[in-house]
């Protein structure tokens, strides 16, 4: 479960993006809906409701595989997909390529290790069944939906850097043991904030599947 965070390349291009779309101002995105069926000290037992994600495999090292996954979805999202083409059928006939879909950035950006390689993941807006999303210019993506599921999460600010994700990866850890649960499967790393954020204002979180304590459901 040990995996370095995302490194200097994906901060510049985070970075670069919401300057260009965000103008410098804090946007409120939409973001997966779950409820809060339990807490365990810091960390949180939530049930989340099915989403759609857009999402890549890429292979490298953790940071420059979310480097490189973040590009590719973000480009995307941005407008390279054939969403949005017009043909107008006068005489003569003629095609006209109009610029591609753009569709609203949400949170968080995932990152998970799925064995040799990492999953980078955007949720998609809730407003698109998954057959009206537009059909990316990249093959790499692809859609799916992911059903209701139920994790625990910490939740933590800071700084993006290794050891401060691997402080709070242990707490969560530490927090299911002593509660009689069973962390399964790779921890998944979220990021809520882009990077001109302050680093103590930041919202990032690590989740897990879990088993439960015997007896319960």
């Amino acid at each position: 479960m040990r995996w370095a965070v995302a490194g200097l390349g994906l901060i510049i291009l985070l970075a670069a993006i919401a300057a260009i779309v965000l103008g410098g101002e804090a946007v409120a995105y939409e973001s997966p809906t779950y409820s809060v069926v339990r807490a365990l000290g810091s960390v949180e037992i939530r049930e989340y409701r099915p989403y759609v994600v857009a999402e890549t495999k890429v292979g490298g090292s953790p940071d420059t595989a979310g480097n490189e996954g973040f590009r590719i979805l973000a480009k995307y999202i941005f407008g390279s997909n054939r969403g949005a083409r017009k043909i107008a059928m006068t005489a003569p006939v003629s095609q006209k390529k109009v610029e591609g879909t753009k569709i609203a950035m949400t949170s968080p950006v995932t990152q998970e290790k799925a064995g040799d390689e990492f999953v980078v993941q955007f949720m998609m807006p809730s407003e698109y069944a998954i057959e009206e999303l537009p059909e990316p210019d990249d093959p790499r993506i692809t859609f799916r939906q992911v059903p209701a599921r139920t994790f625990a999460a910490v939740t933590y600010s800071g700084s993006w850097s290794q050891r401060n994700y691997q402080k709070h990866l242990a707490v969560l850890l530490d927090s299911l043991r002593a509660a009689g649960y069973r962390a399964i499967g790779e921890p998944i790393w979220a990021r809520y904030d882009a990077p001109f954020k302050p680093w103590f204002l930041r919202r990032n979180e690590i989740l897990t599947a879990f088993e439960p304590p015997s007896g319960e459901p």
